[in-house]
């Protein structure tokens, strides 16, 4: 019995914890600026909901947020896509093959994927002003699946070393080719960790903020997070909070939406190639 309490207990306190700070921004983003500044108690404003619906008509009117959303939808989704791609003939390559430095590629990958993001912003900087692609969707698409990249690799590998070699024999003697019985025996196998790899990759391109406003300068390819830090009012000392939490909802909801919906494919990825046998 006190295990069942303190199981319900440490829940709660667990869903208080993480659910607390979206339940205020959604309660701010129903505020008006007035109802901010005088700091209004309520978790809604003393006008009303209509009132705070405003805040995302405003939102959803702004052409700047529209073209942000445009931006981070497209970079987010092809940078997934090159990257599922890559991760998935380099994971193969290294969960089948044998050769030379193999486990020096996965140390590398690692140590990429650990590396600061904002010790790279000013080389980039600089690079990508030389050869012409600052400000443009290939100018965050690349350092994306750079960071991406090698957490995919592990993640598919390990997928790839749990399936039996005897199974894609056994395709190419029915007659089927190396890359036929890789593409229609070893892929859907290992689909819920290529799902995994897209849903981390999709996350990452989507919340990143120091490469979408340290690498673009224009509405051209500045992502949402980055949009925001633009959003100011007629005081560039009181900035619209209630605007910024209403931006902030709309651009979470596509992920909670993804959440929702694959839920189970998430975790199933996650834990499937974390035990082995």
């Amino acid at each position: 019995m006190k295990q069942k309490v303190g199981l319900v207990v440490g829940v709660l306190f667990v869903l208080a914890w993480c659910l607390l700070p979206v339940a205020w921004i959604i309660s701010l983003s129903f505020k008006t600026q007035e109802s901010v500044t005088v700091g209004n108690p309520g978790f809604f404003p003393a006008e009303g909901t209509n009132a705070g619906l405003d805040n995302y008509r405003s939102v959803l009117d702004n052409g700047q947020f529209l073209d942000a959303i445009r931006n981070s939808i497209g970079i987010s989704l092809i940078a997934t896509f090159l990257s599922v791609v890559i991760a998935t003939l380099a994971a193969y390559a290294i969960a089948r093959l044998e050769f030379q430095g193999k486990k020096f590629v996965l140390t590398m990958a690692l140590v990429i994927a650990m590396f600061p993001v904002v010790s790279l912003v000013g080389p980039l900087f600089d690079m990508w002003r030389a050869i012409g692609i600052y400000d443009t969707w290939p100018g965050l698409i690349i350092p994306y699946m750079s960071f991406t990249l090698p957490l995919a690799i592990w993640t598919l590998s390990a997928f790839f070393r749990e399936i039996p070699w005897e199974m894609e024999q056994a395709a190419q003697v029915d007659g089927a080719t190396s890359w036929q019985a890789f593409r229609r025996v070893i892929v859907p196998l290992a689909a819920p960790g290529v799902f995994t790899a897209a849903i981390l990759t999709f996350f990452f391109a989507w919340n990143d903020f120091v490469f979408g406003i340290s690498l673009t300068s224009t509405e051209a390819a500045r992502p949402i997070p980055a949009a925001l830090s633009f959003f100011v009012g007629a005081d560039p000392f009181n900035r619209p909070a209630s605007l910024l939490a209403a931006a902030a909802v709309v651009a979470t909801i596509p992920i909670v939406v993804i959440v929702l919906i694959f839920q189970r494919k998430i975790v199933a990825g996650l834990t499937s190639g974390a035990v082995k046998g």
